[in-house]
Order: C-alpha cells, then structure tokens, then sequence
C-alpha cells in the first residue's frame, strides 16, 4: 500500500474550486518576486498543499494560500542558500589547488624554454613589454622578436598539450 491518502469527491471539489478561484490571483501575486514559471510551479504545489484541508474549515482562502505559498518560497530560498554555501565550503580547495597545479606546471615549461625564447616571452608576457621595446633591449630586430616568440609559444603548447 503507498502512503498517499486519496481525497474524497467533497474534498476534491473543494480543491478544484479553490483553484480555479484563485490560482491566477495567486500567481499574479507571486510572479513579480520569482518570475513566471516559479510562480507557476509554487501555485501548483501550493494546492497539493492544500488539499488535505476541507474548505469549510478555510475562513480565510486567500490568506491561506498566500500563506502556504510563501512559506514554500522561503523554504526553497533556505534550501537555495545552503546549497551556494556548500559549494562555495567545496570550491576554495578546488579553485586554489588547480591554479597552483598550473602555475607550476607553466614555470617549469619556462624553465625548460630555451634562453632565445624565454628571454623574449618573459619580457612580453610577465614584464608586459612590446615587440618594439623587446626588440630594442635586446638590441636585435621587431622581426626576431616576432621569430621568437612565436617558437615560444609553439614550444609551450607543445608541453603543455594545447
């Protein structure tokens, strides 16, 4: 046997009524503050909710389901927060050990970069300089800076399997 209990006709007329009477007014109120299909699917949870009350017993519907529907949005809210918080708890273990794992692998490739090469891409890349204030600090042309550094970059994507 399942856990479900089956309403009644009483009940389930109640219910309908109760819905087409107010589910538009309910996601009318809803739609501004979560957006239409939200609204759409707490209005419909909202009556599953519901259902279990006789409607003689609801003095008041339209605070009710108000009601139950805010309830349901603050509780997916909760649920929302605590799972960004558990994974911004997950992420700095992660996010710090891949940066690391990268900058090392990217210095030992530099290292392993012949000085010709290095010495170009170092300056461009880390000492932000341009071909034109390279090619002068090393006193050889824009061209063999441009020669250069293209060998550099093909030897780090050669190392690194890009």
């Amino acid at each position: 046997m399942t856990d479900t209990k089956q309403l009644g006709t009483e009940a389930q007329d109640g219910i309908n009524r109760l819905y087409r009477r107010y589910a538009v007014w309910l996601g009318r109120r809803l739609r501004p503050h979560i957006g239409a299909d939200a609204a759409a699917d707490v209005v419909q949870e909202t009556y599953l909710r519901a259902a279990p009350y006789a409607l003689s017993d609801i003095r008041h519907p339209k605070a009710f389901l108000l009601q139950i529907a805010l309830n349901l949005v603050r509780d997916e809210s909760r649920r929302e927060g605590r799972r960004r918080q558990s994974q911004a708890l997950q992420r700095p273990a992660e996010a710090e050990a891949a940066p690391q794992f990268d900058q090392v692998l990217l210095e030992q490739v530099i290292r392993s970069m012949p000085q010709l090469y290095r010495d170009v891409f170092v300056l461009n890349r880390f000492g932000g300089m341009t071909y034109p204030e390279i090619a002068v600090s090393l006193e050889i042309s824009v061209k063999t800076v441009e020669w250069r550094m293209s060998r550099a970059l093909e030897y780090c994507a050669s190392r690194l399997d890009l």
